[in-house]
């Protein structure tokens, strides 16, 4: 029992630890566009990486990028380039850059900055054009960001 207890204690320690971790938007370091370190301190899960690509409710890349990885996804974009090879193209540190904030590494770029939430315009309450009353976080968690790292990085040419 007394082991068990300690055994407890000792995971909600290390988990409390690991969400700790997560950097916040405006912590995130650039280098050249780049963001060496992981926003969250743990690999990403490619699959769920994957799953908000296609997502058109969460990353929705697929509105503006083709990926043949994905073929079941319908209407995929033609205005960014292709993700074929993304994993060949850009190191890890520098896909993550490109997710968290593409405008860092690509000026002019149209892409969204998913891991963001200071500097910009967004819709007002209920797109009333009035400013929203509260902080709107960004468009995708530090976890999330990992996690389409990971799934970009398994596509190779």
């Amino acid at each position: 029992m007394k082991v068990s207890i300690i055994a407890l204690a000792a995971s909600v320690g290390f988990a409390a630890t690991a969400y700790a971790a997560d950097v916040v938007p405006t912590a995130v370091s650039y280098t050249d566009g780049a963001v060496e370190m992981s926003l969250t301190g743990m690999a990403g899960n490619p699959e769920e990486g994957a799953n908000i690509v296609g997502d058109k409710g969460l990353g929705n890349c697929v509105a503006c990028h083709e990926v043949s990885a994905l073929p079941d996804i319908a209407f995929q974009g033609m205005i960014g380039p292709a993700l074929d090879g993304a994993g060949d193209r850009w190191s890890e540190s520098e896909l993550r850059g490109i997710v968290a904030n593409a405008k860092m590494m690509f000026e002019g770029t149209m892409m969204p900055s998913f891991y963001k939430d200071t500097g910009y315009i967004r819709p007002g309450n209920a797109y009333t054009g009035k400013a929203a009353d509260d902080t709107l976080g960004p468009l995708l968690s530090a976890q999330q960001v990992e996690d389409v790292v990971a799934y970009l990085a398994t596509l190779k040419d």
